[in-house]
């Protein structure tokens, strides 16, 4: 039970890489005008990618400083994914399953 948990852990953080991801290559057809900005569709699918990255980049954007037109928070916030997240839950569940002393 315990590494079915903590493999759909790790699902819904790989995930939700890919939704920072794909929201980052929509933010950057939607600037530079490839997809259509008055399209119903295309609008609802913006809104629901920056509903669901915006909670977390809003922070690393508060503590990043200004650097003019670019927006580095998803990088920041996919390494700190990649680096930090990941690693944290497969090693609670290492140090859950093989030396609990239940």
């Amino acid at each position: 039970m315990l590494t079915l948990i903590f493999s759909l852990l790790l699902n819904i953080i790989r995930l939700y890489t890919w939704v920072v991801i794909i929201s980052c290559v929509f933010s950057f057809l939607y600037a530079f005008g490839v997809l259509d900005t008055r399209s119903q569709m295309v609008w609802s699918i913006g809104r629901f990618l920056n509903r669901l990255t915006e909670p977390a980049l809003r922070p690393i954007r508060s503590i990043l400083p200004a650097t003019g037109n670019m927006d580095f928070s998803p990088l920041v916030l996919l390494l700190l994914i990649q680096y930090l997240l990941t690693p944290l839950v497969r090693q609670l569940y290492y140090s859950l399953a093989f030396n609990s002393g239940f």
